[in-house]
């Protein structure tokens, strides 16, 4: 099994913690740098990383929980902090390190049920009843980039997630084992979640976010309006315009989880 590709970004002075940001489906790690780099001015080891291109979705668990664990060994005395995005944040409460990380922040982290998608609902057919079962098989993987549908995907990802995007529980497809990994994480989790999502909406957060049953979970629901920004959708929360807002009340909420 191929590693993942790593950056780290080193803390600025002393350092007060260790935070992981595990990527959205198809994104690269390179369009989390500015949120990095911020988090590491203000005295966080940051580190990111690409999914390795191969294998399936269960393949991307155990290499995300690789990542986990050589960012707490980067600093082992220093709180284990996690922020994911969209699949990232999907896929936190079914890490076996996850009981290692002593707070975590989500965004747009939510079931991929097709059905709880009622703003793209052609697209979103389009793509798990057509787009994934033919071209697929065509291609030996799937060439999101060149439709600009996610990004390319390895085959046995693209399948496994179709399956879970076609299963009401989303990822508890896979079984007893997942559901009881989410029972076992204990941790104060910040869920965001963005009024003008038109990927994932607020049910199918709210939904991902009830898995924690043993959890704090705090879930905050954002208007651009609310912060100041005439759109968030799905990837707004990454942008630098979001640094005097989401970022650093992000921080502020970190900083107290852990204090």
């Amino acid at each position: 099994m191929s590693e993942a590709a790593v950056t780290r970004h080193p803390a600025t002075g002393r350092p007060r913690a260790t935070l992981l940001i595990a990527g959205a489906m198809g994104v690269p790690r390179r369009f989390y740098a500015p949120l990095a780099s911020h988090f590491a001015e203000n005295g966080i080891h940051v580190e990111t990383f690409d999914y390795p291109f191969e294998g399936d979705l269960s393949t991307w668990v155990e290499a995300l929980d690789r990542r986990l664990a050589a960012t707490r060994d980067w600093a082992p005395d220093l709180p284990l902090l996690y922020l994911g995005h969209s699949l990232g944040g999907q896929l936190l409460g079914v890490l076996p390190h996850a009981a290692d990380v002593n707070a975590a922040l989500t965004v747009t982290a939510g079931s991929g049920y097709y059905r709880f998608n009622d703003r793209m609902p052609l697209q979103v057919r389009i793509f798990w009843f057509v787009a994934i079962p033919l071209l697929t098989p065509l291609f030996g993987y799937f060439p999101g980039k060149r439709l600009r549908m996610v990004g390319d995907l390895p085959k046995g990802v693209a399948w496994q997630w179709r399956r879970w995007c076609l299963h009401p529980e989303y990822l508890l497809a896979e079984g007893e084992a997942y559901r009881a990994a989410f029972d076992r994480v204990r941790i104060p989790i910040r869920g965001y979640s963005f009024e003008d999502d038109s990927i994932v909406t607020k049910p199918a957060i709210d939904h991902l976010h009830a898995f924690y049953r043993a959890a704090s979970v705090e879930r905050r629901h954002v208007a651009p309006a609310d912060v100041g920004a005439r759109r968030l959708g799905h990837f707004g929360y990454f942008s630098e315009a979001s640094r005097d807002t989401l970022w650093r009340e992000s921080l502020e909420w970190l900083g107290t989880a852990v204090a």
